[in-house]
């Protein structure tokens, strides 16, 4: 080992000037060329006194501080590019007051009132949200494509209309913070269960940074009822984390996980939120009643004491408030526990979400209750290939492989 330091000290001594000088040829930046003979230096050290010494010292030192040189410079475009495309201001920008972390600014800065709410949103989640195209698509029940073309019209506007991309003053935010809470929303569900089956199913940085942001927003503006509910829906679902994913990687159902591994202080500090939105005398919203659905399913202790009845009324009132396919179909899966199967799958039957694997999800379970294997299977089969997710494939696939067809 001793003798491959001093051989690397040596080489250091003999080769520095000459790769130093070969990369900033190449790379037109002479401090950046050493920094990078530096680091590769540094990985020599690693490398040679278990791989052994190249043949060359010199060249695979000049190769490899090139090659980590090039992806440096690519990762930096990379982000100057977004950062420009995000901010395309149109003069210097004026202080955001509190909000002194760069992402946050940038979201509040792309959720500009100039463009309709799903445009926004759209362009915000690709420019700072760090989600693919096809990432938004599956998020919004629409194909990648036209997904493309939202945020190029997205984009086009803004450069068609002048639309200056200004921070915005602590004023503006009241009329972007509808905007970027969808964002937050949206990044937070993406980590809660990814849609991309290269991932791993459950995408925990992308939770922590939803979360971690969902705090600033609720440190600037502490009266919004809404900031607050969505705050606490993070916190009860991040709570089921480590308890959604099996050992061998399939999906465990909240009827099935293991409560006691649940963690107790994120329950704690969203329960501690849901009560005070409910003393607060204000009208829910949707994250508020969202995060109080998940306040009654963390409170039981067992699945069997849920109180279904209650969260069939929360469902209720959030029809009210957002009348969409997806709550209508959550609705459907409460009302099967408190009326029974077949009035649930009547709901369902009734949705337009032929396109949406937990449609067809929720169909196989309702047509495997009321004993109809066949139709259950199908949907089963439906929803599997719809799915994204690795581990809700896995547990999809061994409920399909249960079913018992009848003679």
């Amino acid at each position: 080992m001793t003798d491959i330091h001093e051989l690397i000290a040596r080489v250091h001594r003999e080769e520095w000037a000459r790769v130093v000088a070969t990369l900033a040829r190449r790379l037109s930046d002479l401090d950046l060329a050493e920094e990078m003979a530096a680091d590769a230096f540094a990985i020599a050290v690693e490398r040679w006194p278990a791989e052994g010494v190249p043949p060359n010292p010199g060249a695979w030192l000049t190769t490899t501080a090139y090659r980590k040189a090039v992806d440096r410079l690519r990762r930096e475009a990379k982000r100057d590019e977004k950062h420009r495309e995000a901010l395309m201001l149109s003069d210097t920008p004026e202080p955001l007051g509190a909000i002194d972390d760069d992402r946050l600014r940038l979201i509040f800065t792309c959720c500009h009132p100039a463009l309709a709410m799903p445009a926004r949103v759209a362009l915000t989640l690709r420019m700072v949200g760090g989600l693919t195209v096809a990432e938004i698509a599956r998020a919004f029940l629409v194909q990648e494509s036209a997904m493309g073309r939202r945020i190029t019209r997205a984009k086009e506007k803004i450069k068609v209309a002048g639309i200056p991309y200004r921070v915005p003053l602590r004023e503006d935010l009241p009329t972007r913070v509808d905007g970027v809470l969808t964002v937050l929303y949206l990044i937070f569900n993406e980590g809660y269960l990814a849609s991309d089956p290269a991932q791993v199913a459950v995408r925990a940085d992308l939770t922590a940074e939803a979360i971690r942001l969902t705090r600033l927003v609720r440190d600037l503006l502490p009266a919004d009822g809404e900031v607050v509910g969505l705050l606490a829906l993070m916190l009860l679902t991040e709570a089921r984390r480590t308890a959604r994913v099996s050992a061998n990687g399939e999906l465990v159902t909240l009827a099935e996980q293991d409560r006691g591994a649940w963690d107790r202080a994120l329950i704690a500090e969203g329960h501690a939120l849901v009560r005070a939105r409910l003393v607060s005398g204000q009208p829910p919203g949707r994250y508020q009643i969202l995060a109080a659905i998940n306040a009654v399913h963390t409170d039981a202790r067992d699945s069997r004491d849920t109180d279904w009845s209650q969260i069939v009324a929360l469902y209720d009132q959030l029809v009210r408030v957002e009348p969409s396919p997806i709550v209508r179909l959550n609705r459907a899966v409460a009302v099967a526990e408190v009326d029974g199967p077949e009035v649930a799958l009547a709901e369902v039957d009734r949705l337009p979400l032929t396109e949406y694997h937990a449609f067809h999800a929720t169909r196989a379970e309702l047509l495997r209750r009321l004993g109809r294997s066949e139709q259950s299977r199908a949907a089963y089969e439906r929803a599997i290939t719809l799915a994204g997710n690795t581990a809700e494939k896995a547990y999809l696939s061994r409920r399909r492989d249960q079913l018992v067809s009848r003679p």
